[in-house]
């Protein structure tokens, strides 16, 4: 008997590529930002792509909820099953014709996230999984890095100037001290680096649901974790990181030396 996940997982690949090929009409074409009330980018693009994610959830799935970045959150009354959407994960580099961006879809069922899909459209690059399936990348088996140490690691994080209002400040400095190589490879793809074993660590200091939802399954199915600095694996600790199981202690032992001061909210790419 097949994993019934794996109906979810295909609806959410065909949904992120058909949203993702909708963005690409507007990539390195000039297409003008608004702003937000957080100072956050938003374009038709984002608006467009997460109507069209939408529109295909409701037709499939008509019971169940969604909550998106744009568009805000449909209930659904005893159900489930809830669609968590980022249109455009990255919306600063999509307005400046950086190929870095992607569409996430996240379904939570009964409150954990189950399936998850990252899709990069400008780099063709697909990254899937579903609990029980494994984790994909355009259609291969993706594992984590297999590194022993944080010494020889790669290490990734989201936009520099947000550590130190979350309080990361020092936390990010050694980090930056530890790690073979750090770089700034922000938003969905440090998570999907790590996934994909490209990277060891991606750290995240402010993080919405909606810009995490696909990674709990992507990185459990490909041996390792994503959570909040803590070690708990959830999509709402106001944080993010993605590492492998065998560098969690390690991470969480140099995370512990310090003790956050709280994360203001809101994710500073959009």
């Amino acid at each position: 008997m097949g994993n019934p996940l794996k109906e979810f997982m295909d609806f959410a690949v065909e949904t992120a590529h058909a949203a993702g090929r909708l963005t690409l009409g507007y990539f390195q074409a000039g297409v003008q930002a608004e702003y937000k009330s957080d100072d956050t980018p938003v374009t038709e693009a984002d608006r467009r792509a997460e109507a069209l994610i939408r529109r295909r959830i409701e037709k499939r799935f008509p019971d169940h909820a969604i909550l998106g970045e744009e568009h805000g959150e449909k209930t659904a009354r005893g159900s489930a099953m809830r669609w968590i959407i980022d249109p455009i994960d990255g919306t600063k580099a999509f307005i400046r014709g950086v190929p870095l961006y992607a569409v996430l879809i996240g379904l939570e069922i009964d409150g954990r996230c189950e399936v998850g899909v990252a899709y990069f459209p400008a780099l063709d690059d697909m990254i899937y999984a579903a609990s029980g399936t494994g984790c994909f990348w355009n259609g291969r088996r993706a594992r984590v890095a297999a590194t022993a140490t944080l010494q020889k690691s790669f290490i990734s994080f989201t936009g520099a100037e947000s550590f130190e209002p979350a309080g990361r400040f020092a936390a990010w400095q050694r980090f930056l001290r530890t790690g073979y190589y750090s770089v700034g490879w922000s938003d969905a793809y440090g998570h999907a680096l790590v996934a994909t074993g490209r990277l060891e660590v991606m750290l995240d200091p402010v993080l919405n649901p909606y810009d995490c939802a696909p990674f709990p399954p992507m990185l459990r199915e490909a041996g390792g974790y994503f959570g909040d600095w803590s070690g708990n694996e959830t999509i709402y600790g106001g944080e993010g990181l993605s590492t492998t199981r065998v560098l969690l202690p390690q991470v969480l032992d140099l995370l512990r030396t310090e003790a956050p001061h709280g994360n203001a909210g809101g994710h500073e790419d959009g």
